[in-house]
């Protein structure tokens, strides 16, 4: 089993910056995939960021482009969400995901979940 515990959301002002992290812990891990997910109010959940294993591949998902950036520290098996030049758009509640498939894009191909942390961004 494995469980992800996400931190460091909060209230910013719009062009303001927060670096999520999520952190790891339980059996051995190694996940092919590791994702950020944000889902707004009403809103279905959406990929903003991903990462394979060894850093192969990564995924940024067009509106958050140049301004956010997804990292991982294997050694302390913690992830990160640097995001920079928020927008009230980017308001949400954001999860960390682990997959240990070959997909990566839509939610059904995470095993698991964190339980999430609130990011707002007022104007």
């Amino acid at each position: 089993q494995v469980q992800l515990v996400e931190s460091w959301g909060g209230l910013v002002q719009a062009g303001g910056s927060l670096r999520l992290s999520c952190a790891a812990s339980g059996r051995t891990f190694n996940p092919v995939h590791i994702g950020w997910f944000r889902q707004a109010p009403g809103k279905e959940r959406e990929l903003v960021a991903a990462v394979s294993r060894s850093d192969i591949s990564i995924y940024y998902a067009d509106s958050v482009k140049g301004r956010f950036t997804i990292s991982r520290d294997n050694a302390k098996n913690t992830m990160y969400l640097q995001m920079n030049n928020l927008k009230p758009e980017d308001t949400a509640v954001y999860y960390c995901a682990a997959a240990f498939g070959l997909g990566y894009l839509r939610p059904v191909d995470y095993a698991y979940w964190g339980q999430g942390t609130q990011v707002t961004v007022s104007s």
